[in-house]
């Protein structure tokens, strides 16, 4: 079951919010979409087949759809909530390939202050501008389509990471608990997502600070030790790092998005 919210809308672009209730591990019936758009995945995690290419999907990797693609989609993990961006071909000057996309922390920081915008009503100059920002941000980090059992193995070490299994404290106990050498895994992983495991994981933990400077969090030492850094100084140089700006600018930047 999906409900979907119009956020904003306009000739040449539509944000929608798409909420699935879905519960089922087969892929659906054949779609084709007759549109661009951007999908970007705020919780949850789904897995979508285009043109024969699986990928699996969650707040770390999005995908860009074309015109004419045949998609199906699965939900063995139960429901998700995502942000679906139409837009039209003039909308900006650049050039994307269908399919997976990375969503990195910038990514990320783009996909709130849009929603914030959309919000805030302003449909006309801040939607549009902020969009714009995240179209640019978003295009050009495709991923290459990995053989089978490659894509099983990067969505497993994701899956670990992101659900914080023990084993995901460590790149030698991931390979381990994954049945493959370290060597493996890191050059599958880097390969296949275009960062390390280091940077990715680093990646969600700062996905989530941001997460929580967005609802108003400002106790970041407690909120540095909750998300596994050594002290508040890793935290900020961590999203330092990624992001540009310190765990105070980010708050700012982040002050009317979404809740």
């Amino acid at each position: 079951m999906l409900c979907a919210v119009t956020l904003a809308a306009r000739p040449d672009f539509t944000v929608t919010a798409v909420t699935c209730h879905d519960d089922h591990a087969r892929w659906s019936a054949p779609e084709i979409r007759g549109d661009h758009r951007i999908v970007l995945v705020r919780r949850g995690r789904f897995r979508r087949q285009a043109d024969g290419v699986d990928a699996d999907l969650d707040p770390t990797l999005g995908y860009l759809g074309a015109p004419g693609e045949e998609e199906r989609f699965a939900h063995p993990a139960g429901g998700d909530v995502c942000t679906s961006v139409s837009i039209a071909p003039g909308f900006w000057e650049g050039r994307a390939s269908a399919g997976p996309v990375y969503m990195d922390a910038r990514v990320e920081l783009a996909h709130h202050r849009v929603l914030g915008a959309a919000v805030g009503g302003d449909i006309d100059y801040a939607v549009t501008e902020e969009l714009l920002r995240l179209v640019v941000a978003a295009t050009g980090r495709s991923v290459p389509h990995p053989r089978p059992g490659d894509r099983v193995l990067v969505a497993a070490a994701r899956h670990a990471i992101r659900a914080d299994v023990p084993e995901a404290a460590g790149l030698r106990s991931l390979a381990g608990v994954l049945g493959v050498s370290p060597y493996r895994l890191s050059r599958v992983f880097s390969r296949h997502m275009g960062v390390s495991l280091t940077h990715y994981r680093n990646r969600v933990r700062v996905g989530r600070a941001v997460s929580r400077l967005a609802d108003g969090e400002t106790a970041l030492a407690a909120l540095a030790a909750e998300l596994g850094f050594a002290d508040q100084s890793h935290l900020t140089r961590t999203i330092r790092e990624h992001l540009g700006h310190t765990p105070a600018v980010l708050r700012g930047l982040l002050a009317d998005g979404p809740k």
